[in-house]
């Protein structure tokens, strides 16, 4: 088993955050903290050369990444990846931190959980052929609520779109149509060998089976352990109160049938009522207005080329093949 072993992904405010503590409580398998620059790094060849080949410059830039540092190595440790001098492509490279970051865990396999790696997986594919995805999806309508009311939208994406201010629901709806998508259409090319798809909702509520089937897909004997992740740390905010990712799995926590208005519901499954009924998830309005079918169309149409640049990275920054 090589690492990078998995990459946990999908739509941000999805509750991956809750599957990351889940999976990492196995006692085989280390999930490392987010990390979107792996994929980006890469793709804009940041210190490194045409053909992937580290740079000196990497290092000191990679410690002053503020996302690096939650992984807990120092210069040291990184320098001595590097030591000998020869050589080394940035597979190569990543590939020695998640080694060091599961042997200061006591774990031979490590992957990593970053949701906004659902628009790169052909770019770590590339990079590591053998590498599993695991898709977490949940329903888009619960996606929206939840960005609606995140304090830290306003500096993320989809946040920071034009039509964040005036159509919050329908960009939201967009968003997640967007990031969902990218997941899905790689599984036809990585077929499921590779590619693992599981529902938020079935993961609340029958949490032991669907980790029993996740570790399946893993080739992981299962472990009750993940399903009593709360036991393993007592995460507390200032309050004393235990955080949401870090509670027994609950459900009900977020729920769009009691918390979101009519209106909203409608506004989101105008904009992305197709992808509600491709996954399965049933409609709460089946006729729409046309006012809010021209409304959601208005916004996809003004939406259409920032979202088209998320989707994948530019030509001049794929992988190289061969």
């Amino acid at each position: 088993m090589t690492n990078p072993y998995v990459f946990i992904v999908g739509c941000p405010r999805s509750g991956t955050t809750l599957f990351r503590h889940m999976v990492d409580s196995h006692p085989q398998i280390a999930i490392t903290p987010e990390a979107h620059w792996i994929p980006l790094w890469f793709e804009e060849r940041r210190a490194l050369t045409a053909k992937g080949m580290i740079t000196p410059a990497l290092i000191p830039a990679l410690l002053e990444d503020s996302k690096f540092a939650l992984f807990g190595l120092g210069r040291e440790d990184v320098s001595a990846l590097v030591a000998n001098g020869q050589s080394m492509s940035y597979a190569s490279f990543v590939a020695s931190i998640f080694d060091l970051y599961g042997t200061r865990r006591g774990k031979a396999i490590v992957g990593n959980k970053t949701p906004d790696s659902v628009r790169r997986i052909r770019t770590l594919h590339g990079l590591w052929r053998e590498a599993r995805f695991v898709h977490l999806i949940r329903d888009g309508r619960d996606v929206a609520l939840s960005l609606i009311n995140w304090p830290k939208v306003h500096q993320k994406k989809p946040g920071t779109f034009p039509t964040w201010k005036d159509n919050p629901v329908e960009t939201a709806a967009l968003w997640w149509e967007l990031n969902v998508r990218c997941g899905r259409q790689a599984a036809g090319w990585l077929g499921p060998e590779l590619y693992y798809e599981i529902r938020y909702e079935s993961l609340i509520a029958n949490p032991a089976a669907e980790c029993a089937a996740l570790c399946s897909f893993l080739r992981l004997p299962y472990d009750e352990a993940m399903v009593r992740h709360h036991e393993r740390r007592k995460a507390s905010t200032s309050s004393g109160a235990a955080t949401p990712d870090w509670r027994p799995v609950t459900q009900g926590l977020r729920d769009w049938r009691s918390q979101m208005s009519a209106e909203d519901v409608e506004r989101f499954e105008a904009a992305a009522g197709g992808l509600l009924d491709e996954l399965g998830y049933s409609r709460a309005v089946p006729e729409k207005s046309n006012e809010s079918l021209s409304e959601a169309t208005r916004v996809r149409e003004l939406l259409a080329g920032e979202l088209r640049t998320f989707a994948l990275p530019r030509e001049s920054m794929q992988v190289p093949r061969g």
